[in-house]
């Protein structure tokens, strides 16, 4: 794990969500492997000649240099490791990673490092860059599933399906998933 004493850091990273603020920049929320899920500012990265644009792309793996800054941090540069391509040309695959980075984004805590989690999410994109669609609805139950286990919310002895794993995670998250509906429409 790289970390800085100075003003800038360097962290791998999954961008899980985007929101855009003012004329050209927008704000980030990546989850790290040394830090955790962080809210950073892409400052200028939505002009025409920003050269950061495709790689701060939501699921999108990528290496973050950052400069601390006194109310937020900002990305100073990003270098691609994965873009996971074939899930961004099929509409159900683009479902699910919405779901993951949903669940991750509302069940993790700002700046609390969890290598194993960023481990699993790494590893289920990659499984839905690559597996066939007969497998995809089992493969999101079992990530939710083990991504509850871990946290400690839920017992490994306790297995929970359909609508009562999506109540049972809004429960926790204390607000609706907007991405559940889109995935059972899809698939």
């Amino acid at each position: 794990m790289y970390r800085s004493n100075g003003k800038l850091y360097k962290a791998q990273g999954i961008i899980l969500s985007r929101k855009n603020i003012g004329e050209a920049d927008r704000v980030v929320t990546v989850f790290t492997k040394e830090y955790g899920k962080l809210r950073l500012i892409a400052k200028g990265i939505r002009r025409v000649t920003s050269r950061r644009a495709p790689y701060l792309e939501v699921f999108t793996q990528c290496t973050l240099m950052v400069h601390k800054g006194s109310s937020m941090d900002s990305i100073t540069e990003a270098q691609p490791i994965e873009a996971f391509e074939r899930v961004r040309l099929d509409l159900a695959r683009v479902s699910i990673a919405y779901l993951y980075c949903e669940l991750i984004s509302v069940l993790l805590a700002e700046k609390q490092e969890h290598v194993d989690i960023y481990d699993l999410l790494v590893q289920a994109l990659t499984e839905l860059n690559t597996h066939d669609a007969a497998t995809r609805q089992a493969e999101s139950r079992e990530f939710t599933l083990e991504l509850l286990w871990r946290l400690g919310f839920l017992p490994r002895s306790k297995r929970l399906t359909g609508a009562k794993l999506q109540d049972f995670v809004e429960s926790i998250a204390e607000r609706h998933l907007r991405t559940p509906k889109m995935v059972r429409q899809l698939l």
